[in-house]
This record gives C-alpha cells, sequence and structure tokens, in this order.
C-alpha cells in the first residue's frame, strides 16, 4: 500500500537541496532530523540531538518532497543525518520508501547503535550508502557513562558487520583528537578494519573541530581535544593504510 506524505511524522530542522561537503565526493540533498541516543562532547548539532524546541520542529513533507523532486537530476543521493535519524526509524522508513519511488538512492548517516531497524530497512533495499563516525575511544567520545558506552559499542559493532554482510555502501569517518594516543587510534581501526570482509568501504580522515569553526556541546572538553594539527590526521591515515585501505580520504581545515 502506498504510502501517503501526509501519514509522515518528522521532527526535524529542515534541509539543504544541494550539498557538497555531507558526503565524500557525492553531490547530495540533506535532511536534519532531531533526536539522539549519544551526548558526543564534541557535537555541534548538539541543539538538534536535544530535542531544542527553537531548531526542531514537524516538518512539511510536501514541500520537502516538491524540493527533492525538484534537485533530482543534481544529486547523487537523499542523505539524512542528524542528531541520530534512526531514532525515529518508523517514519524515516516511510520517507525513505517515497524517496525511492522517485528513483533517488538514499544515505543515512548513523552512530551504528540502532542496529535492527537499520537491518530492517537495508533488507528492504531503502538504504543505498551509509555514512558513519568511528569515534576513538568511545568511552571519550560518547558523551555517556561506561556501562552505557560498553553496550553501545557492542552495538556499533554489530552495526558494522551489518552494513558489511548486506554490501552497503560504508563511509566509514574517523573524527580525530588530539590528546588520544595513537595505539588507542590504531587498537579500534583494527577492530573494526577487520570486520570488513568486503571492499564496499572507504576512509574519511577528519579533525574534531571546535571554535571558532564549530559551537560544541562541551567547550570545556573541545579545548583540550579539538582541533588537531595536521601531522596526527596523517599519522591515523597510515594506520588505515597500513591494512591494505586505499581509498583512504584525509579532510584538512584552513588555520588563519
Amino acid at each position: 500500500m502506498e504510502t501517503s506524505k501526509h501519514e509522515i511524522r518528522l521532527i526535524g530542522a529542515g534541509w539543504k537541496s544541494v550539498s557538497m561537503i555531507d558526503v565524500h565526493g557525492s553531490i547530495v540533498f540533506v535532511l536534519w532530523l532531531c533526536g539522539c541516543n549519544l551526548k558526543c562532547p564534541f557535537c555541534h548539532n548538539w541543539r538538534l540531538a536535544s530535542w531544542d524546541k527553537e531548531k526542531c520542529k514537524i516538518l512539511d513533507i510536501e514541500e520537502l518532497i516538491d524540493s527533492l523532486t525538484a534537485s533530482k537530476n543534481l544529486i547523487d543521493y537523499f542523505h539524512v543525518t542528524g542528531g541520530e535519524p534512526l531514532i525515529q526509524w518508523s517514519e524515516l522508513y516511510k520517507l525513505l520508501e517515497i524517496v525511492k519511488d522517485l528513483g533517488i538512492n538514499n544515505s543515512v548517516n548513523t552512530n551504528l547503535t540502532i542496529v535492527k531497524p537499520l537491518e530492517y530497512m537495508i533488507k528492504k533495499e531503502l538504504i543505498d550508502h551509509i555514512a558513519t563516525d568511528l569515534k576513538i575511544p568511545p568511552e571519550e567520545l560518547f558523551g555517556l557513562p561506561s556501562e552505557a558506552v560498553n553496550i553501545l559499542w557492542k552495538l556499533y559493532l554489530q552495526g558494522i558487520k551489518t552494513v558489511d554482510e548486506y554490501g552497503v555502501l560504508l563511509e566509514l569517518r574517523i573524527p580525530v583528537a588530539k590528546n588520544i594516543p595513537l595505539k588507542v587510534y590504531s587498537q579500534y581501526i583494527d577492530e573494526v578494519l577487520n570486520m570488513l570482509k568486503n571492499d564496499r568501504f572507504y576512509v574519511v580522515i577528519q579533525p574534531l573541530l571546535g571554535p571558532p569553526v564549530t559551537t560544541p556541546r562541551d567547550l570545556g572538553w573541545c579545548e583540550k581535544y579539538c582541533n588537531p594539527g595536521d601531522n596526527l590526521l596523517h599519522e591515523v591515515a597510515e594506520i588505515v593504510r597500513d591494512h591494505g585501505v586505499t581509498r583512504v580520504y584525509v579532510k584538512q581545515y584552513i588555520r588563519t
């Protein structure tokens, strides 16, 4: 049975018709949804993650689809980010069905800890591309108590395994923080890359940015860990390349 646009109730902060920075090497239409199950201290969309009433509104799905249709021939993906989009997975499912019927590929930026809904949508062939951050170390970057982090890290690994088994194209992003030992990066990178059995992935190394570029959730945390030097980015990239990964991209930023 066809889903009506009027039946979809999603809470988000809006969209951008054309973006060249949200998926590496692709042009995308970006939708921002609200809500998240993590409290990452570096997050610059933390107001969306926290359901901020000034930022988060019920989306006009008719207007969204009209805008997306107008951009259809300019984009590679309809890209949904947040927050954590899978917090609203049942309504998102309905929207991705409509987008697929328009002949547009779907991309989801997810923390990979809401595994069962993700697998369900993958099985229904609604997701063509997944972007996720490998937050190293999770006990520092998830922003939650250790008991919760342990559970969520296991779910993250399960999510990685699920994406790999179904062969969905994966953009594995590694946000790099200063004052984290290289051996810690190596430990977690080894664990995750050893789980990826096919070559349907690429890796993007990017700095964790703080002020003045972003306004993170925890300014004190960001003073200690954000804005790493370029040398550290390339050292982390070399750890990835040592696994035989050839598609490794380093994102740097201009310092003034």
